[in-house]
């Protein structure tokens, strides 16, 4: 994906249910005027989830999500429909595809009922109307023909009608500041930052800076003590790799607001309330405890990863025991949490909201503390009072 194109993570999730040869992947070539999905009358052609960026015209950008059936009773499709369900944790709007010539089934039912209770804003989609003699009512429906295209454009206009800031209403920093403001983005460039470009969530502060009115500045934090001395306006706030806080806290005058990029994306997509209560639970951390430390994206390790290398040894120096530690990366998230005291998250830029916060509830369900990456360093490095003074909503937590 070129580097100017929406992130998957900032686009609408649209997740497309519902049963083999109901015809999930002919509407979503009807809806999109692309072959982007294999269609064929034998039962099964979808055999693992297929994702897909694209604009979606009158809503814009989209991932679609392509999902095998819900109805294959084999040993081998039980696990493709685990699969599927799995997508609703990410999915912002579903489409639960019914072949209107059969009407709903106890599988349509089942799966409906499982978008409701996550709250999953949802369509059902009676397809093949061009086969039924007399139309139907059903709740939240809309009949169409994924043959004949009828009624595709109409279907495109109520997916379009779920609003977007219902969906993700926030800004990454935008709220909090006014036009004109200055922002200063301290960027270290070190073994682990990629070569000519900047990582995700650099990119995508300094773009809700400049959608606000407001400018961004960046510097590495080698040139920060220079750059801050040369400017002639003070900034609002410096944003930084939560790696340099205990260099950047020293260089930044206190009447200067001091965050980073992570602790922005714990409250982006997250839950910083709860990242923020959670973190003191490293300090009851025991000899032989466990942790999970995650990462939503996968990336080759460096000798200094932060996530496998300098968390566990500024946790190591913070609490002086001796804990196991378990490390996950991509989709591979757990479900049953119950042999960790503590799971300290990545800021999820690669992950949607809805995936984010589908973790976060699955910590909680489990009663097992999850904190922030940039939270954690900053609390270990005692910056964690000023990092959020910029939100006073979460400094009164403190």
């Amino acid at each position: 994906m070129s580097l100017n194109n929406t992130p998957n993570s900032d686009r609408i999730h649209i997740g497309i249910f519902g049963k083999t040869n109901s015809g999930k992947s002919s509407i979503i070539n009807a809806i999109t005027s692309q072959n982007l999905s294999i269609i064929s009358e034998i039962k099964g052609t979808t055999t693992d989830p297929v994702q897909k960026a694209m604009e979606l015209l009158p809503l814009g950008p989209v991932v679609l999500i392509d999902t095998p059936g819900i109805d294959d009773n084999s040993e081998l499709g039980k696990q493709r429909i685990e699969k599927t369900y799995k997508m609703l944790n990410k999915t912002d709007i579903a489409l639960v595809v019914v072949d209107g010539s059969i009407g709903l089934t106890k599988e349509d039912k089942t799966l409906i009922d499982k978008i409701k209770n996550e709250n999953i804003p949802y369509l059902i989609v009676l397809n093949k109307m061009d086969k039924v003699d007399k139309l139907y009512n059903l709740e939240n429906s809309i009949w169409v023909s994924s043959k004949t295209k009828e009624n595709i454009d109409a279907l495109k206009n109520k997916i379009a009608s779920f609003n977007k800031q219902d969906i993700n209403p926030k800004q990454i920093i935008g709220d909090k500041l006014s036009p004109n403001d200055l922002v200063l983005l301290v960027v270290p460039i070190d073994s682990s930052a990629p070569k000519g470009r900047l990582i995700l969530p650099q990119q995508q502060t300094i773009r809700d800076v400049l959608d606000s009115g407001a400018s961004a500045l960046i510097t590495r934090d080698t040139e920060l003590e220079i750059t801050l001395k040369n400017l002639h306006q003070k900034p609002k706030v410096v944003i930084t790799d939560s790696q340099a806080f205990s260099y950047v806290k020293n260089i930044v005058p206190s009447d200067i607001y001091l965050t980073s990029f992570s602790i922005l994306f714990a409250r982006y997509k997250g839950d910083l309330t709860e990242a923020i209560k959670a973190v003191k639970a490293v300090d009851n951390l025991n000899d032989g405890d466990k942790i999970l430390i995650s990462e939503g994206c996968t990336h080759h390790r460096q000798c200094e990863d932060i996530g496998t290398v300098k968390i566990p040894n500024w946790l190591k120096n913070h609490i002086h025991k001796e804990i196991q530690i378990d490390f996950t990366s991509g989709a591979d998230f757990p479900s049953n949490l119950s042999k960790y005291k503590v799971v300290i998250h990545c800021g999820a830029c690669t992950l949607n909201e809805k995936e984010m916060k589908h973790r976060i509830k699955i910590c909680q369900e489990q009663n097992v503390p999850i904190t922030n990456y940039g939270i954690f360093i900053a609390y270990t490095q005692n910056i964690l009072k000023r990092s959020i003074e910029i939100f006073p909503e979460y400094y009164n937590m403190l």
